[in-house]
């Protein structure tokens, strides 16, 4: 699998302004796109050429046994394919978060992303990969921008950065939008209390 993550050391932000591998975009109160109302981003790629993620609070009603029954076992509750986002719907990616003590560089079909986090080659044999990892997610689907656009849409408010923990990816969480807003502390804690009802003229 070729590699498509920029893990450059130093990259990563806390100051919620530039997204970076490993980072969050929460979708801002006022983004009322379909696609992204309420979403959170798991950004995997960010380069000046374009950037990529996947939304991690939009599992669907299939499950991963009924597309990829080889992996159904090692996948995080719920065993749901996740909608990572409006991109090439049939594309199959995967995040997983790796056991302590394990090195995803030393594990074929894996890439990481960030700390623990890494991308799995579906065409890897699950028996190889299962000891490393301690969950996994699919998702069909991503969310794509082309060089400058996701810098456009921050600068306008839509999203809000900020860093992302390992349990993000993989934990059975319903409410994750407001969970990661609440741990960011004032102001942003605040976010999570707006009305999911209001609309914008």
């Amino acid at each position: 699998m070729e590699p498509v993550v920029d893990d450059r050391s130093g990259s990563g932000n806390s100051s919620g302004s530039e997204p970076a591998p490993g980072s969050l975009l929460v979708a801002a109160p006022g983004l009322l796109d379909p696609n992204f109302l309420r979403t959170v981003i798991f950004m995997i790629e960010h380069r000046e050429r374009g950037s990529l993620g996947v939304v991690l609070n939009r599992p669907s009603e299939v499950t991963v046994r009924d597309v990829l029954p080889a992996w159904a076992a090692l996948s995080a509750e719920p065993r749901s394919v996740f909608v990572g986002g409006p991109v090439e719907g049939e594309t199959a990616l995967c995040l997983g978060a790796v056991r302590t003590g394990y090195d995803p560089t030393a594990v074929e079909g894996l890439v990481r992303v960030r700390g623990p986090i890494v991308l799995v080659d579906l065409d890897t044999d699950p028996a190889v990969i299962a000891p490393s990892l301690r969950g996994m997610r699919v998702f069909a689907g991503y969310s794509g921008w082309d060089a400058g656009q996701l810098a456009g849409e921050i600068e306008r408010g839509d999203w809000i950065v900020v860093p992302a923990l390992p349990d993000d990816v993989i934990s059975e969480n319903d409410a994750l939008w407001g969970h990661v807003l609440r741990r960011q502390g004032m102001p942003l804690s605040l976010l999570a209390t707006y009305p999911a009802d209001v609309r914008h003229n």
